[in-house]
C-alpha cells in the first residue's frame, strides 16, 4: 500500500467549507441569482454541504444541481478502463444564472473543461465560478479556480485522495505517495 499523509481532517474540511461559503456570498454580494453545481462524485457532496452552510448564513435554499461529465471527457474513448457513466441532475433553468461549479481536486484542468462544455448543453449562464477543494497544480489547460479550499503542490509521483463521509465513511484529505516506476 502506498504511503499516505493526512493533510486535512474532519474539522479542517468543515472549516474550509465554512470559509468558502462566506467567500461565495461576499464575492457575489449575497445569494441572489446563485446556483450550485456539484460535479460527480465528490463535488456533489461538497455542493450539498456548501448549500447547507449558505442556508445557515443567508437563510436561503439555493438550487443544487449535479453534473456528470464522463461523456464530455477528451479521454473517454481512449481510456483503458470502462468509465462509470451517471446522469446529470439539473432540474432548474441555468440561463442567466451565476453558477458555482464545485469539484474536489483540480489537477490538469481537463475535467473542468469537460464540465464547461457539459454546462453549455444545458443553457447559457450569466457566469460560471469554480470552487475546488484542493488545487494540486500541474495544469495542462489555462484554468484556475475562483475559490480554493487548500493549495497542496504535488509531484507527479503523488496524488490527492479526498474522502467524504457520504461515500468513504470518513471526512479527510490524504497526500498519497505513488510507486515510482
Amino acid at each position: 500500500m502506498p504511503d499516505q499523509i493526512k493533510v486535512v481532517d474532519k474539522l479542517g474540511l468543515d472549516r474550509i467549507l465554512t470559509r468558502i461559503s462566506h467567500e461565495i456570498l461576499e464575492k457575489n454580494k449575497g445569494s441572489e441569482n446563485l446556483v450550485l453545481m456539484g460535479m460527480r462524485t465528490r463535488g456533489e457532496f461538497l455542493a450539498a454541504r456548501i448549500a447547507k452552510k449558505i442556508k445557515q448564513i443567508d437563510e436561503i435554499e439555493l438550487p443544487l444541481g449535479i453534473l456528470d461529465v464522463t461523456l464530455y471527457r477528451d479521454d473517454f474513448r481512449t481510456s483503458l478502463k470502462q468509465p462509470q457513466v451517471s446522469v446529470s441532475n439539473i432540474t432548474f433553468d441555468i440561463n442567466g444564472k451565476d453558477i458555482i461549479l464545485i469539484d474536489d481536486v483540480l489537477f490538469t484542468g481537463r475535467t473542468v473543461r469537460s464540465a464547461l462544455n457539459a454546462l453549455m448543453d444545458f443553457g447559457r449562464p450569466a457566469s460560471i465560478q469554480l470552487f475546488i477543494l484542493i488545487d494540486r497544480g500541474h495544469r495542462e489547460l489555462p484554468i484556475r479556480a475562483d475559490y480554493v479550499g487548500k493549495n497542496i503542490p504535488t509531484s507527479v509521483y503523488q496524488e490527492i485522495k479526498v474522502k467524504m463521509e457520504e461515500i468513504d465513511g470518513e471526512d479527510s484529505i490524504y497526500l498519497v505517495e505513488l510507486n515510482k516506476k
